[in-house]
């Protein structure tokens, strides 16, 4: 039996374990990313280790989150990890030279590799067949140190494509359908393979559009074959030696497989809340819009721009319509300048925004009072936007430009628009705001502002946690309503103590102060808590506030392994029905935690209702050590 792309690259990565699905398993990383909003945080980390230089293949640090310059702090924490770059051995990409997943994939993914980055959708480089995985900021910074990166052995799932694309109907619409089918948590423990004669009609930006959004299936991650397709985009980027053929064995095993027939899929989109409320943009009717975004690490590829240029030439935006565009690169940015483009835009009416990500982190641009906003991003959670109120739909390019047009939400196949993009043969390319390393550590100063403050370190774990339940929280819970992500917060990413006081800020605004007024204590969670961002913050804010312990139905990935990182035990409800029987501030106590972790059974007392339930700790061995020593860098140290 032959072998999957998954595993042909984890075969050649891996430094402990077994490939077993599902078992644990350590592998070499190659590559590293970080961006501002979680970059900070793990450069601190990677200090706190002691290390000399990084120990990767490259490991590069974008700026692209924090770009609103309202005061000093932003500017300060870009000084801080252009200097730590430099003397650590990281190459540092300017603000302005675009969102870190677009220009990744420009200018350094390579098939075969390992790459993890400290943020979620880090999957956009499998688009050219790279083992992409997003992951907390102190796993990067374990990464970059030489340590492995561990994961459990994923199931691999074919998704096997047949047919071809219609006019107007866009790979956005190939990952919405998936999402339909399999929901936020269809991909948990899973990477997705694509495959079949389908694959071959899709360019790498259009790959990298269906992998990127594969994070919000919950998966490890999504995965591409690099074939002739990906050399075209190798030698336009003037890579061609970074490229190599990469294929499955004729004979691969999976899993599981899903089939796709690209020609009968439809214009789709994602209605609030939730990546997974899809339906067709026909079924969701006519609704009038107040505001469109096309850009975001999803859509902003010099072929999603010239795609809408091409339906907005000629024509004025709605004027009742809000037409912001982001592109996703300055290389992108520069090709639309130079051939026109651009000009048809701006004469459109739309306005234009920096290389960066943003609208889709509420990094402004949040629409009005119950405003009706259809983005090309990849998250539509309630409030992510800036505003609590605003209705945000997910899009393709083609069905935003069209609707900015109309002023209404249109399905774009109602136009009849050629959108053949000839792709360039050569890209423009001026990697000069990618800063090299220094040659030595000795060479740079380390530049740190005051709102750097040191961020919070787990204590040794005893063998009783007892506390009261300081917020009770259902499904779905994403690490945007653990720790908001908007203009006003960002600035203060490198700030935990004054980040805390917005802790579950959308759903329960007395969370920090009952945490702080009873030392801490439990988060009670329904299904798939945690998912989305991989921000770390989400976990380094409960464990400032003192919580001890997350008690759910079920965890996200990257999210439980925040918590372990950081010395906060993730428990599931062994039987779902404990969840209603427990209320907001019961007291609750776990005895005998040491051993308890070992067996996987954990006996918590209610102490309030007088009962006892049973609750499952699903840990490895290692993981274990880590939460018995306080946490990973505790357990780096003790090592």
């Amino acid at each position: 039996m032959g072998d999957n792309l998954v595993y042909k690259i984890l075969k050649s990565h891996i430094v402990e374990g077994e490939l077993k699905a599902l078992e644990p398993i350590a592998i070499k990383i190659d590559q590293t990313l970080t961006q501002d909003s979680t970059g900070t945080m793990a450069y601190l980390q990677l200090e706190a280790m002691g290390i000399d230089r990084v120990k990767t293949k490259r490991s590069v640090a974008f700026i692209d989150h924090n770009m609103l310059q309202q005061g000093f702090e932003n500017a300060d924490d870009h000084k801080f990890i252009q200097t730590v770059a430099s003397k650590y051995g990281v190459h540092f990409s300017k603000p302005g030279n675009g969102i870190c997943h677009q220009v990744f994939l420009e200018r350094f993914a390579r098939p075969t590799e390992t790459l993890i980055g400290s943020d979620s959708h880090t999957p956009t480089a499998g688009g050219v067949g790279m083992l992409a995985m997003g992951a907390g900021g102190l796993d990067v910074a374990l990464a970059m140190g030489g340590g492995a990166y561990n994961i459990n052995t994923p199931k691999v799932v074919k998704i096997n494509l047949v047919g071809k694309l219609k006019r107007m109907v866009a790979s956005k619409d190939i990952i919405l359908e998936v999402l339909r089918r399999l929901s936020v948590k269809g991909g948990v423990n899973r990477v997705f393979e694509y495959a079949g004669e389908g694959v071959k009609t899709l360019s790498v930006p259009e790959r990298a559009t269906i992998t990127n959004m594969g994070a919000e299936l919950g998966a490890t991650t999504s995965i591409f074959p690099s074939d002739e397709r990906t050399l075209e985009f190798f030698k336009a980027q003037g890579r061609e030696e970074d490229w190599v053929e990469f294929k499955p064995d004729a004979d691969a095993v999976y899993d599981e497989e899903i089939e796709i027939n690209l020609s009968e899929l439809k214009p789709l989109t994602a209605k609030p809340h939730s990546p997974d409320n899809v339906v067709q943009v026909k079924e969701a009717g006519k609704i009038k819009v107040d505001q469109v975004f096309i850009g975001s690490c999803t859509n902003s590829s010099y072929e999603d721009l010239m795609k809408v240029a091409k339906i907005l030439k000629g024509n004025k935006v709605n004027p009742n319509v809000s037409l912001v565009i982001g592109p996703g690169s300055r290389q992108v940015m520069e090709m639309i300048a130079r051939n026109g483009a651009l000009a048809d835009i701006i004469s459109s009416g739309a306005r234009i925004l920096e290389n960066s990500c943003g609208p889709c982190i509420g990094m402004g641009q949040a629409p009005g009072t119950n405003g009706i906003s259809l983005r090309t991003v990849n998250r539509n959670f309630y409030g992510r936007s800036g505003t609590l109120t605003g209705q945000i739909y997910i899009v393709s390019p083609e069905t935003a430009a069209v609707s900015a047009i109309n002023g209404v939400l249109t399905d774009p196949t109602e136009k009849d628009i050629d959108l053949t993009i000839e792709m360039p043969e050569k890209f423009i390319i001026d990697d000069s705001m990618i800063l090299a390393p220094a040659e030595t550590n000795a060479e740079v100063e380390v530049v740190r502002g005051p709102n750097i403050k040191p961020f919070p370190i787990g204590k040794e774990l005893g063998n009783e946690v007892d506390g009261k339940v300081i917020i009770k929280v259902e499904d779905n819970i994403t690490t945007d309503h653990i720790m908001p992500s908007n203009s006003k917060l960002l600035p203060f990413r490198s700030n935990i103590p004054y980040l805390s006081e917005f802790c579950f800020n959308t759903v329960d605004t007395e969370f920090p102060k009952r945490a702080k007024e009873n030392n801490g204590g439990f988060i009670i969670a329904g299904s798939n808590y945690g998912q989305g961002s991989s921000r770390e913050h989400a976990a380094l804010a409960p464990l400032y506030l003192g919580v001890k312990a997350v008690v759910a139905k079920s965890f996200a990935r990257i999210h439980k392994a925040n918590l372990i990182n950081n010395g906060i035990i993730p428990i599931d409800f062994k039987d779902e029905g404990d969840y209603d029987n427990i209320d907001l501030l019961d007291e609750l106590v776990i005895e005998g935690i040491q051993d308890a972790l070992s067996t996987g059974i954990v006996k918590i007392k209610n102490l309030t209702k007088n009962v006892e339930f049973e609750a499952v700790v699903d840990l490895t061995e290692k993981e274990i050590e880590v939460i018995k020593a306080g946490g990973r860098l505790n357990y780096v140290k003790n090592m």
